[in-house]
């Protein structure tokens, strides 16, 4: 190859390359339509279309990831009704974040959240627009905010309170929605709607909670493979963090979020692991953050 077709080639490479890498997320979209009934089906496929190269696509940081680093998500989309003519969709969505643990083929759960009003306007052939000063779309509103968040979760995991500048864009996010008709955004209406469950986050009595996304994360199951038995110290420090952030905040929807999710792995960690007074340790502590599940916290026992 010519040395100056070369150069040409190199120059067009460092111009694209930065644009393909920087989107943050690999997002899977799925759409359960088996509730409605008498719709022509192309305003779904429109729909998941839409919505899919949106969350893809779109920058929604000023960093580089790299294709393997995009994070991986999932939005699940049940619509119960949905009116043709004023394009009113009526659903509820369960979105979902992995990432990868280091040196293993293993993926842990970062998010995992129901909204039982994933609700919003939408024509076949509509073209999904979002402004960071202009939150005037019912769906793209949803779509930032949940992106905004899937990825701020997954920076705090990396690094201590790392996420916080694009979480506040997901508050930001949740404040300039207060007008739309739709449930899910109202301030201090429901502590386990939108708003409630970003402002929460971000309360600073709430940031050992943070703190703990990094130490269980990064320090404990990403050194798994290096150093067990450190690795499951640090795991035991972040559930103590958890039962701070808990006792700090007793209404917060998030350590039971998290225990809920984790709890398989939770028991993996620890049942048949340690000793007795250690294993008694962290049932009691899991006990007092989420008494719900345990059926799975006696399993530690064993």
């Amino acid at each position: 190859m010519r040395p100056a077709l070369t150069c040409i080639i190199i120059a067009i490479l460092l111009l694209v390359c930065p644009t393909i890498q920087a989107q943050e997320l690999s997002a899977r979209v799925e759409l359960n339509t088996q509730r409605v009934e008498g719709t022509k089906t192309s305003v779904y496929d429109n729909l998941k279309e839409s919505i899919t190269r949106f969350l893809n696509e779109r920058h929604w940081t000023n960093q580089q990831y790299a294709p393997n680093e995009r994070i991986k998500c999932s939005f699940t989309i049940n619509i119960s009704k949905f009116n043709e003519e004023s394009g009113q969709f009526t659903c509820e969505a369960f979105v979902q974040s992995q990432r990868p643990v280091y040196n293993s083929s293993y993926t842990t759960t970062m998010l995992n959240i129901r909204d039982r009003n994933f609700s919003f306007e939408f024509h076949e052939f509509d073209q999904l627009e979002f402004r960071d000063d202009q939150v005037d779309n019912s769906l793209t509103a949803l779509l930032a905010y949940y992106a905004y968040l899937i990825i701020g979760v997954d920076m705090d995991g990396m690094a201590e309170l790392g996420g916080t500048e694009i979480l506040q864009k997901a508050l930001a996010v949740a404040n300039n929605s207060q007008n739309f008709s739709v449930k899910g955004w109202k301030a201090f209406d429901d502590y386990r709607n939108r708003f409630g469950i970003i402002n929460d986050y971000l309360d600073g009595a709430f940031e050992p909670f943070r703190k703990m996304q990094y130490t269980y994360h990064r320090l404990g199951l990403d050194e798994m493979t290096t150093n067990t038995d450190r690795a499951r110290a640090a795991i035991t420090e972040a559930l103590g963090q958890l039962k701070e952030a808990r006792d700090n905040k007793s209404l917060c929807a998030w350590p039971q979020f998290f225990s809920e999710y984790k709890r398989d792995e939770l028991v993996g960690i620890y049942n048949g692991k340690g000793t007795s007074a250690n294993k008694q340790e962290i049932y009691d502590l899991l006990i007092k953050v989420n008494a719900s599940q345990s059926a799975y916290w006696k399993k530690l026992l064993e």
